[in-house]
């Protein structure tokens, strides 16, 4: 499961305080050092009560543009940038006007998923989201839907506030449920261009298989257009991404090309 980190820091940030030393030192989460320290920070920023708020009533008010939203749930509180990003994550109760709206999907609630990318959470507000924890091995696996994987289920725990978690790419599987009451959590992401070339998985995680990709590459939609479109030459290309891309998700796209012909 995600690792869980005690910060050596928990004295309250700024929004500005917190934005200002990530972009002096970034965030490298396989580098320990940089690590701890940006778990650090966020301890900080989640010590800060009322930070958000204040920002919601900017936001509303005009009066503040730098954050934007992200999705039907989420807060960017500092866009990409020196290898991270910022984000706030609203997690609705059931009886929440917004999840009777949308329903489940829309806030990932009851979908086994892992990520392509390293981050670290904390809870700031609420009782927190409960999380089924499993663990597998990427590079063990090829990325088919269907295909058998090894899932071994680790626990089952709540995202309670000021508890800092390290979410690791490839990893870590989780399956989110609804909080018992409205909860926030406050995200510190990895932001790699190369992460986009490497799959997220949705799984079965009763039957041990994946259940799908989440996560389709803009290239991918290029070359199944391309090759639908176009002539021998594009043809040809599908080929040799088929055997030398070195994204094991193009070379898996362009071999199902070829073979439904």
């Amino acid at each position: 499961m995600p690792r869980e980190l005690t910060p050596s820091s928990c004295t309250p940030l700024t929004l500005a305080e917190c934005i200002a030393q990530l972009d002096e030192h970034g965030f490298e989460p396989a580098d320990e050092r940089s690590l701890q320290h940006a778990a650090s920070l966020l301890a900080g920023l989640a010590a800060n009560r009322g930070f958000l708020g204040d920002l919601m009533i900017d936001l509303l008010a005009g009066a503040e543009d730098q954050a934007s939203g992200y999705g039907p749930q989420a807060i960017m509180l500092a866009g990409p940038r020196k290898g991270y990003f910022l984000r706030a994550n609203i997690w609705p109760a059931r009886g929440d006007p917004a999840f009777q709206a949308s329903g489940a999907a829309s806030f990932v609630y009851g979908l086994p998923h892992d990520h392509n990318f390293d981050f670290l959470t904390v809870g700031y507000f609420g009782p927190g989201y409960v999380s089924d924890y499993w663990e597998y091995d990427y590079a063990s696996v090829s990325g088919e839907v269907g295909e058998h994987v090894d899932l071994r289920f680790v626990e089952r725990s709540r995202l309670r506030e000021g508890r800092v978690l390290h979410y690791r790419a490839h990893r870590d599987v989780h399956c989110q449920h609804p909080p018992e009451s409205l909860s926030v959590s406050l995200n510190i992401c990895a932001a790699n261009p190369a992460q986009g070339w490497f799959d997220q998985y949705r799984f079965d995680t009763e039957a041990g298989r994946i259940a799908g990709v989440l996560n389709a590459s803009a290239n991918e939609v290029l070359l199944r257009l391309g090759v639908a479109l176009g002539g021998e030459d594009a043809r040809h290309c599908a080929e040799h991404f088929a055997t030398h891309h070195p994204s094991a998700a193009m070379r898996r796209v362009a071999s199902g090309m070829i073979r439904s012909e």
